[in-house]
């Protein structure tokens, strides 16, 4: 440290690494032990420390010593708030994707469509054609219908007007009654699973990801060809979903705090 310390001589560099000597096993800092770790004089440390002080990056902490400052916990927050949907949600959905073995997807309604943001591809062979930026309809497709599920009726039944249901395969729900009985389902179950409703042969799980407020602002879901999750094996896929959405949705409400 000391080494280090005297090839940079800013008072930026050198307030940096008083900073940088705090850590899990070292909250409260004295004037000796900055000077020591540093390599100058005692009273030159606490002139750097005082000047921390003034500007609320360090703290007196009695009976004698500096403790981070209310600045850096302003500094902290601001940093945890600058990261975005998919920083917080790609970890998650690796972890998704090591448990299930299918491909994870993490989409959000953008008007009358879909946009998947992040995918984590499977290894398997056979690759689904869902793309980063890929635009999907918002009737098909368990993570649409996730994302659809909270709108308020009167929106959907005007999405609705303004670009009908369109038909994809045999199973797409096309009736705007039937739509909205699909989407209390939804809503109660706090889940989608689809077959064959906007791909054939291409089973979804998708659940709701929440923000600070409660609001539904995305969608994390698991795409595979159906053979590879038989019914058997829905309820394991669907309990892991539901975990991935529930914790993205903690780690967005920690960012917000």
């Amino acid at each position: 440290m000391t080494g280090q310390y005297r090839g940079r001589n800013s008072t930026a560099d050198r307030a940096l690494d008083i900073l940088a000597l705090f850590g899990d096993d070292r909250l409260v800092l004295g004037g000796q032990e900055v000077a020591e770790q540093l390599g100058v004089a005692r009273s030159t440390a606490y002139r750097y420390l005082q000047s921390l002080a003034g500007s609320g990056f360090v703290e007196e902490a009695r009976p004698a010593g500096y403790r981070l400052g209310p600045r850096v916990f302003e500094l902290a927050r601001l940093a945890r708030k600058g990261l975005g949907l998919s920083e917080v949600a790609r970890p998650v959905m690796r972890e998704l994707l090591a448990r299930v073995g299918e491909t994870v997807l993490l989409t959000r309604r953008a008007g009358s469509a879909v946009i998947c943001l992040e995918r984590e591809e499977s290894d398997h062979p056979v690759r689904l054609s869902y793309e980063r930026g890929h635009v999907l309809p918002i009737n098909a497709g368990a993570a649409a219908l996730v994302l659809l599920a909270w709108v308020p009726e009167e929106e959907v039944a005007e999405l609705v007007t303004a670009g009908g249901l369109p038909r994809f395969t045999g199973a797409t729900v096309t009736e705007p009654g039937a739509l909205q009985r699909r989407l209390a389902a939804i809503r109660s179950e706090e889940l989608a699973v689809t077959r064959g409703e906007l791909d054939p042969d291409v089973l979804g799980v998708a659940a709701p990801i929440r923000d600070e407020h409660g609001e539904v602002v995305a969608a994390v879901s698991v795409a595979a060809l159906s053979h590879r999750v038989p019914d058997d094996r829905v309820p394991e896929v669907a309990a892991a979903v539901r975990e991935a959405a529930g914790r993205i949705s903690g780690a967005l409400a920690l960012l917000a705090s």
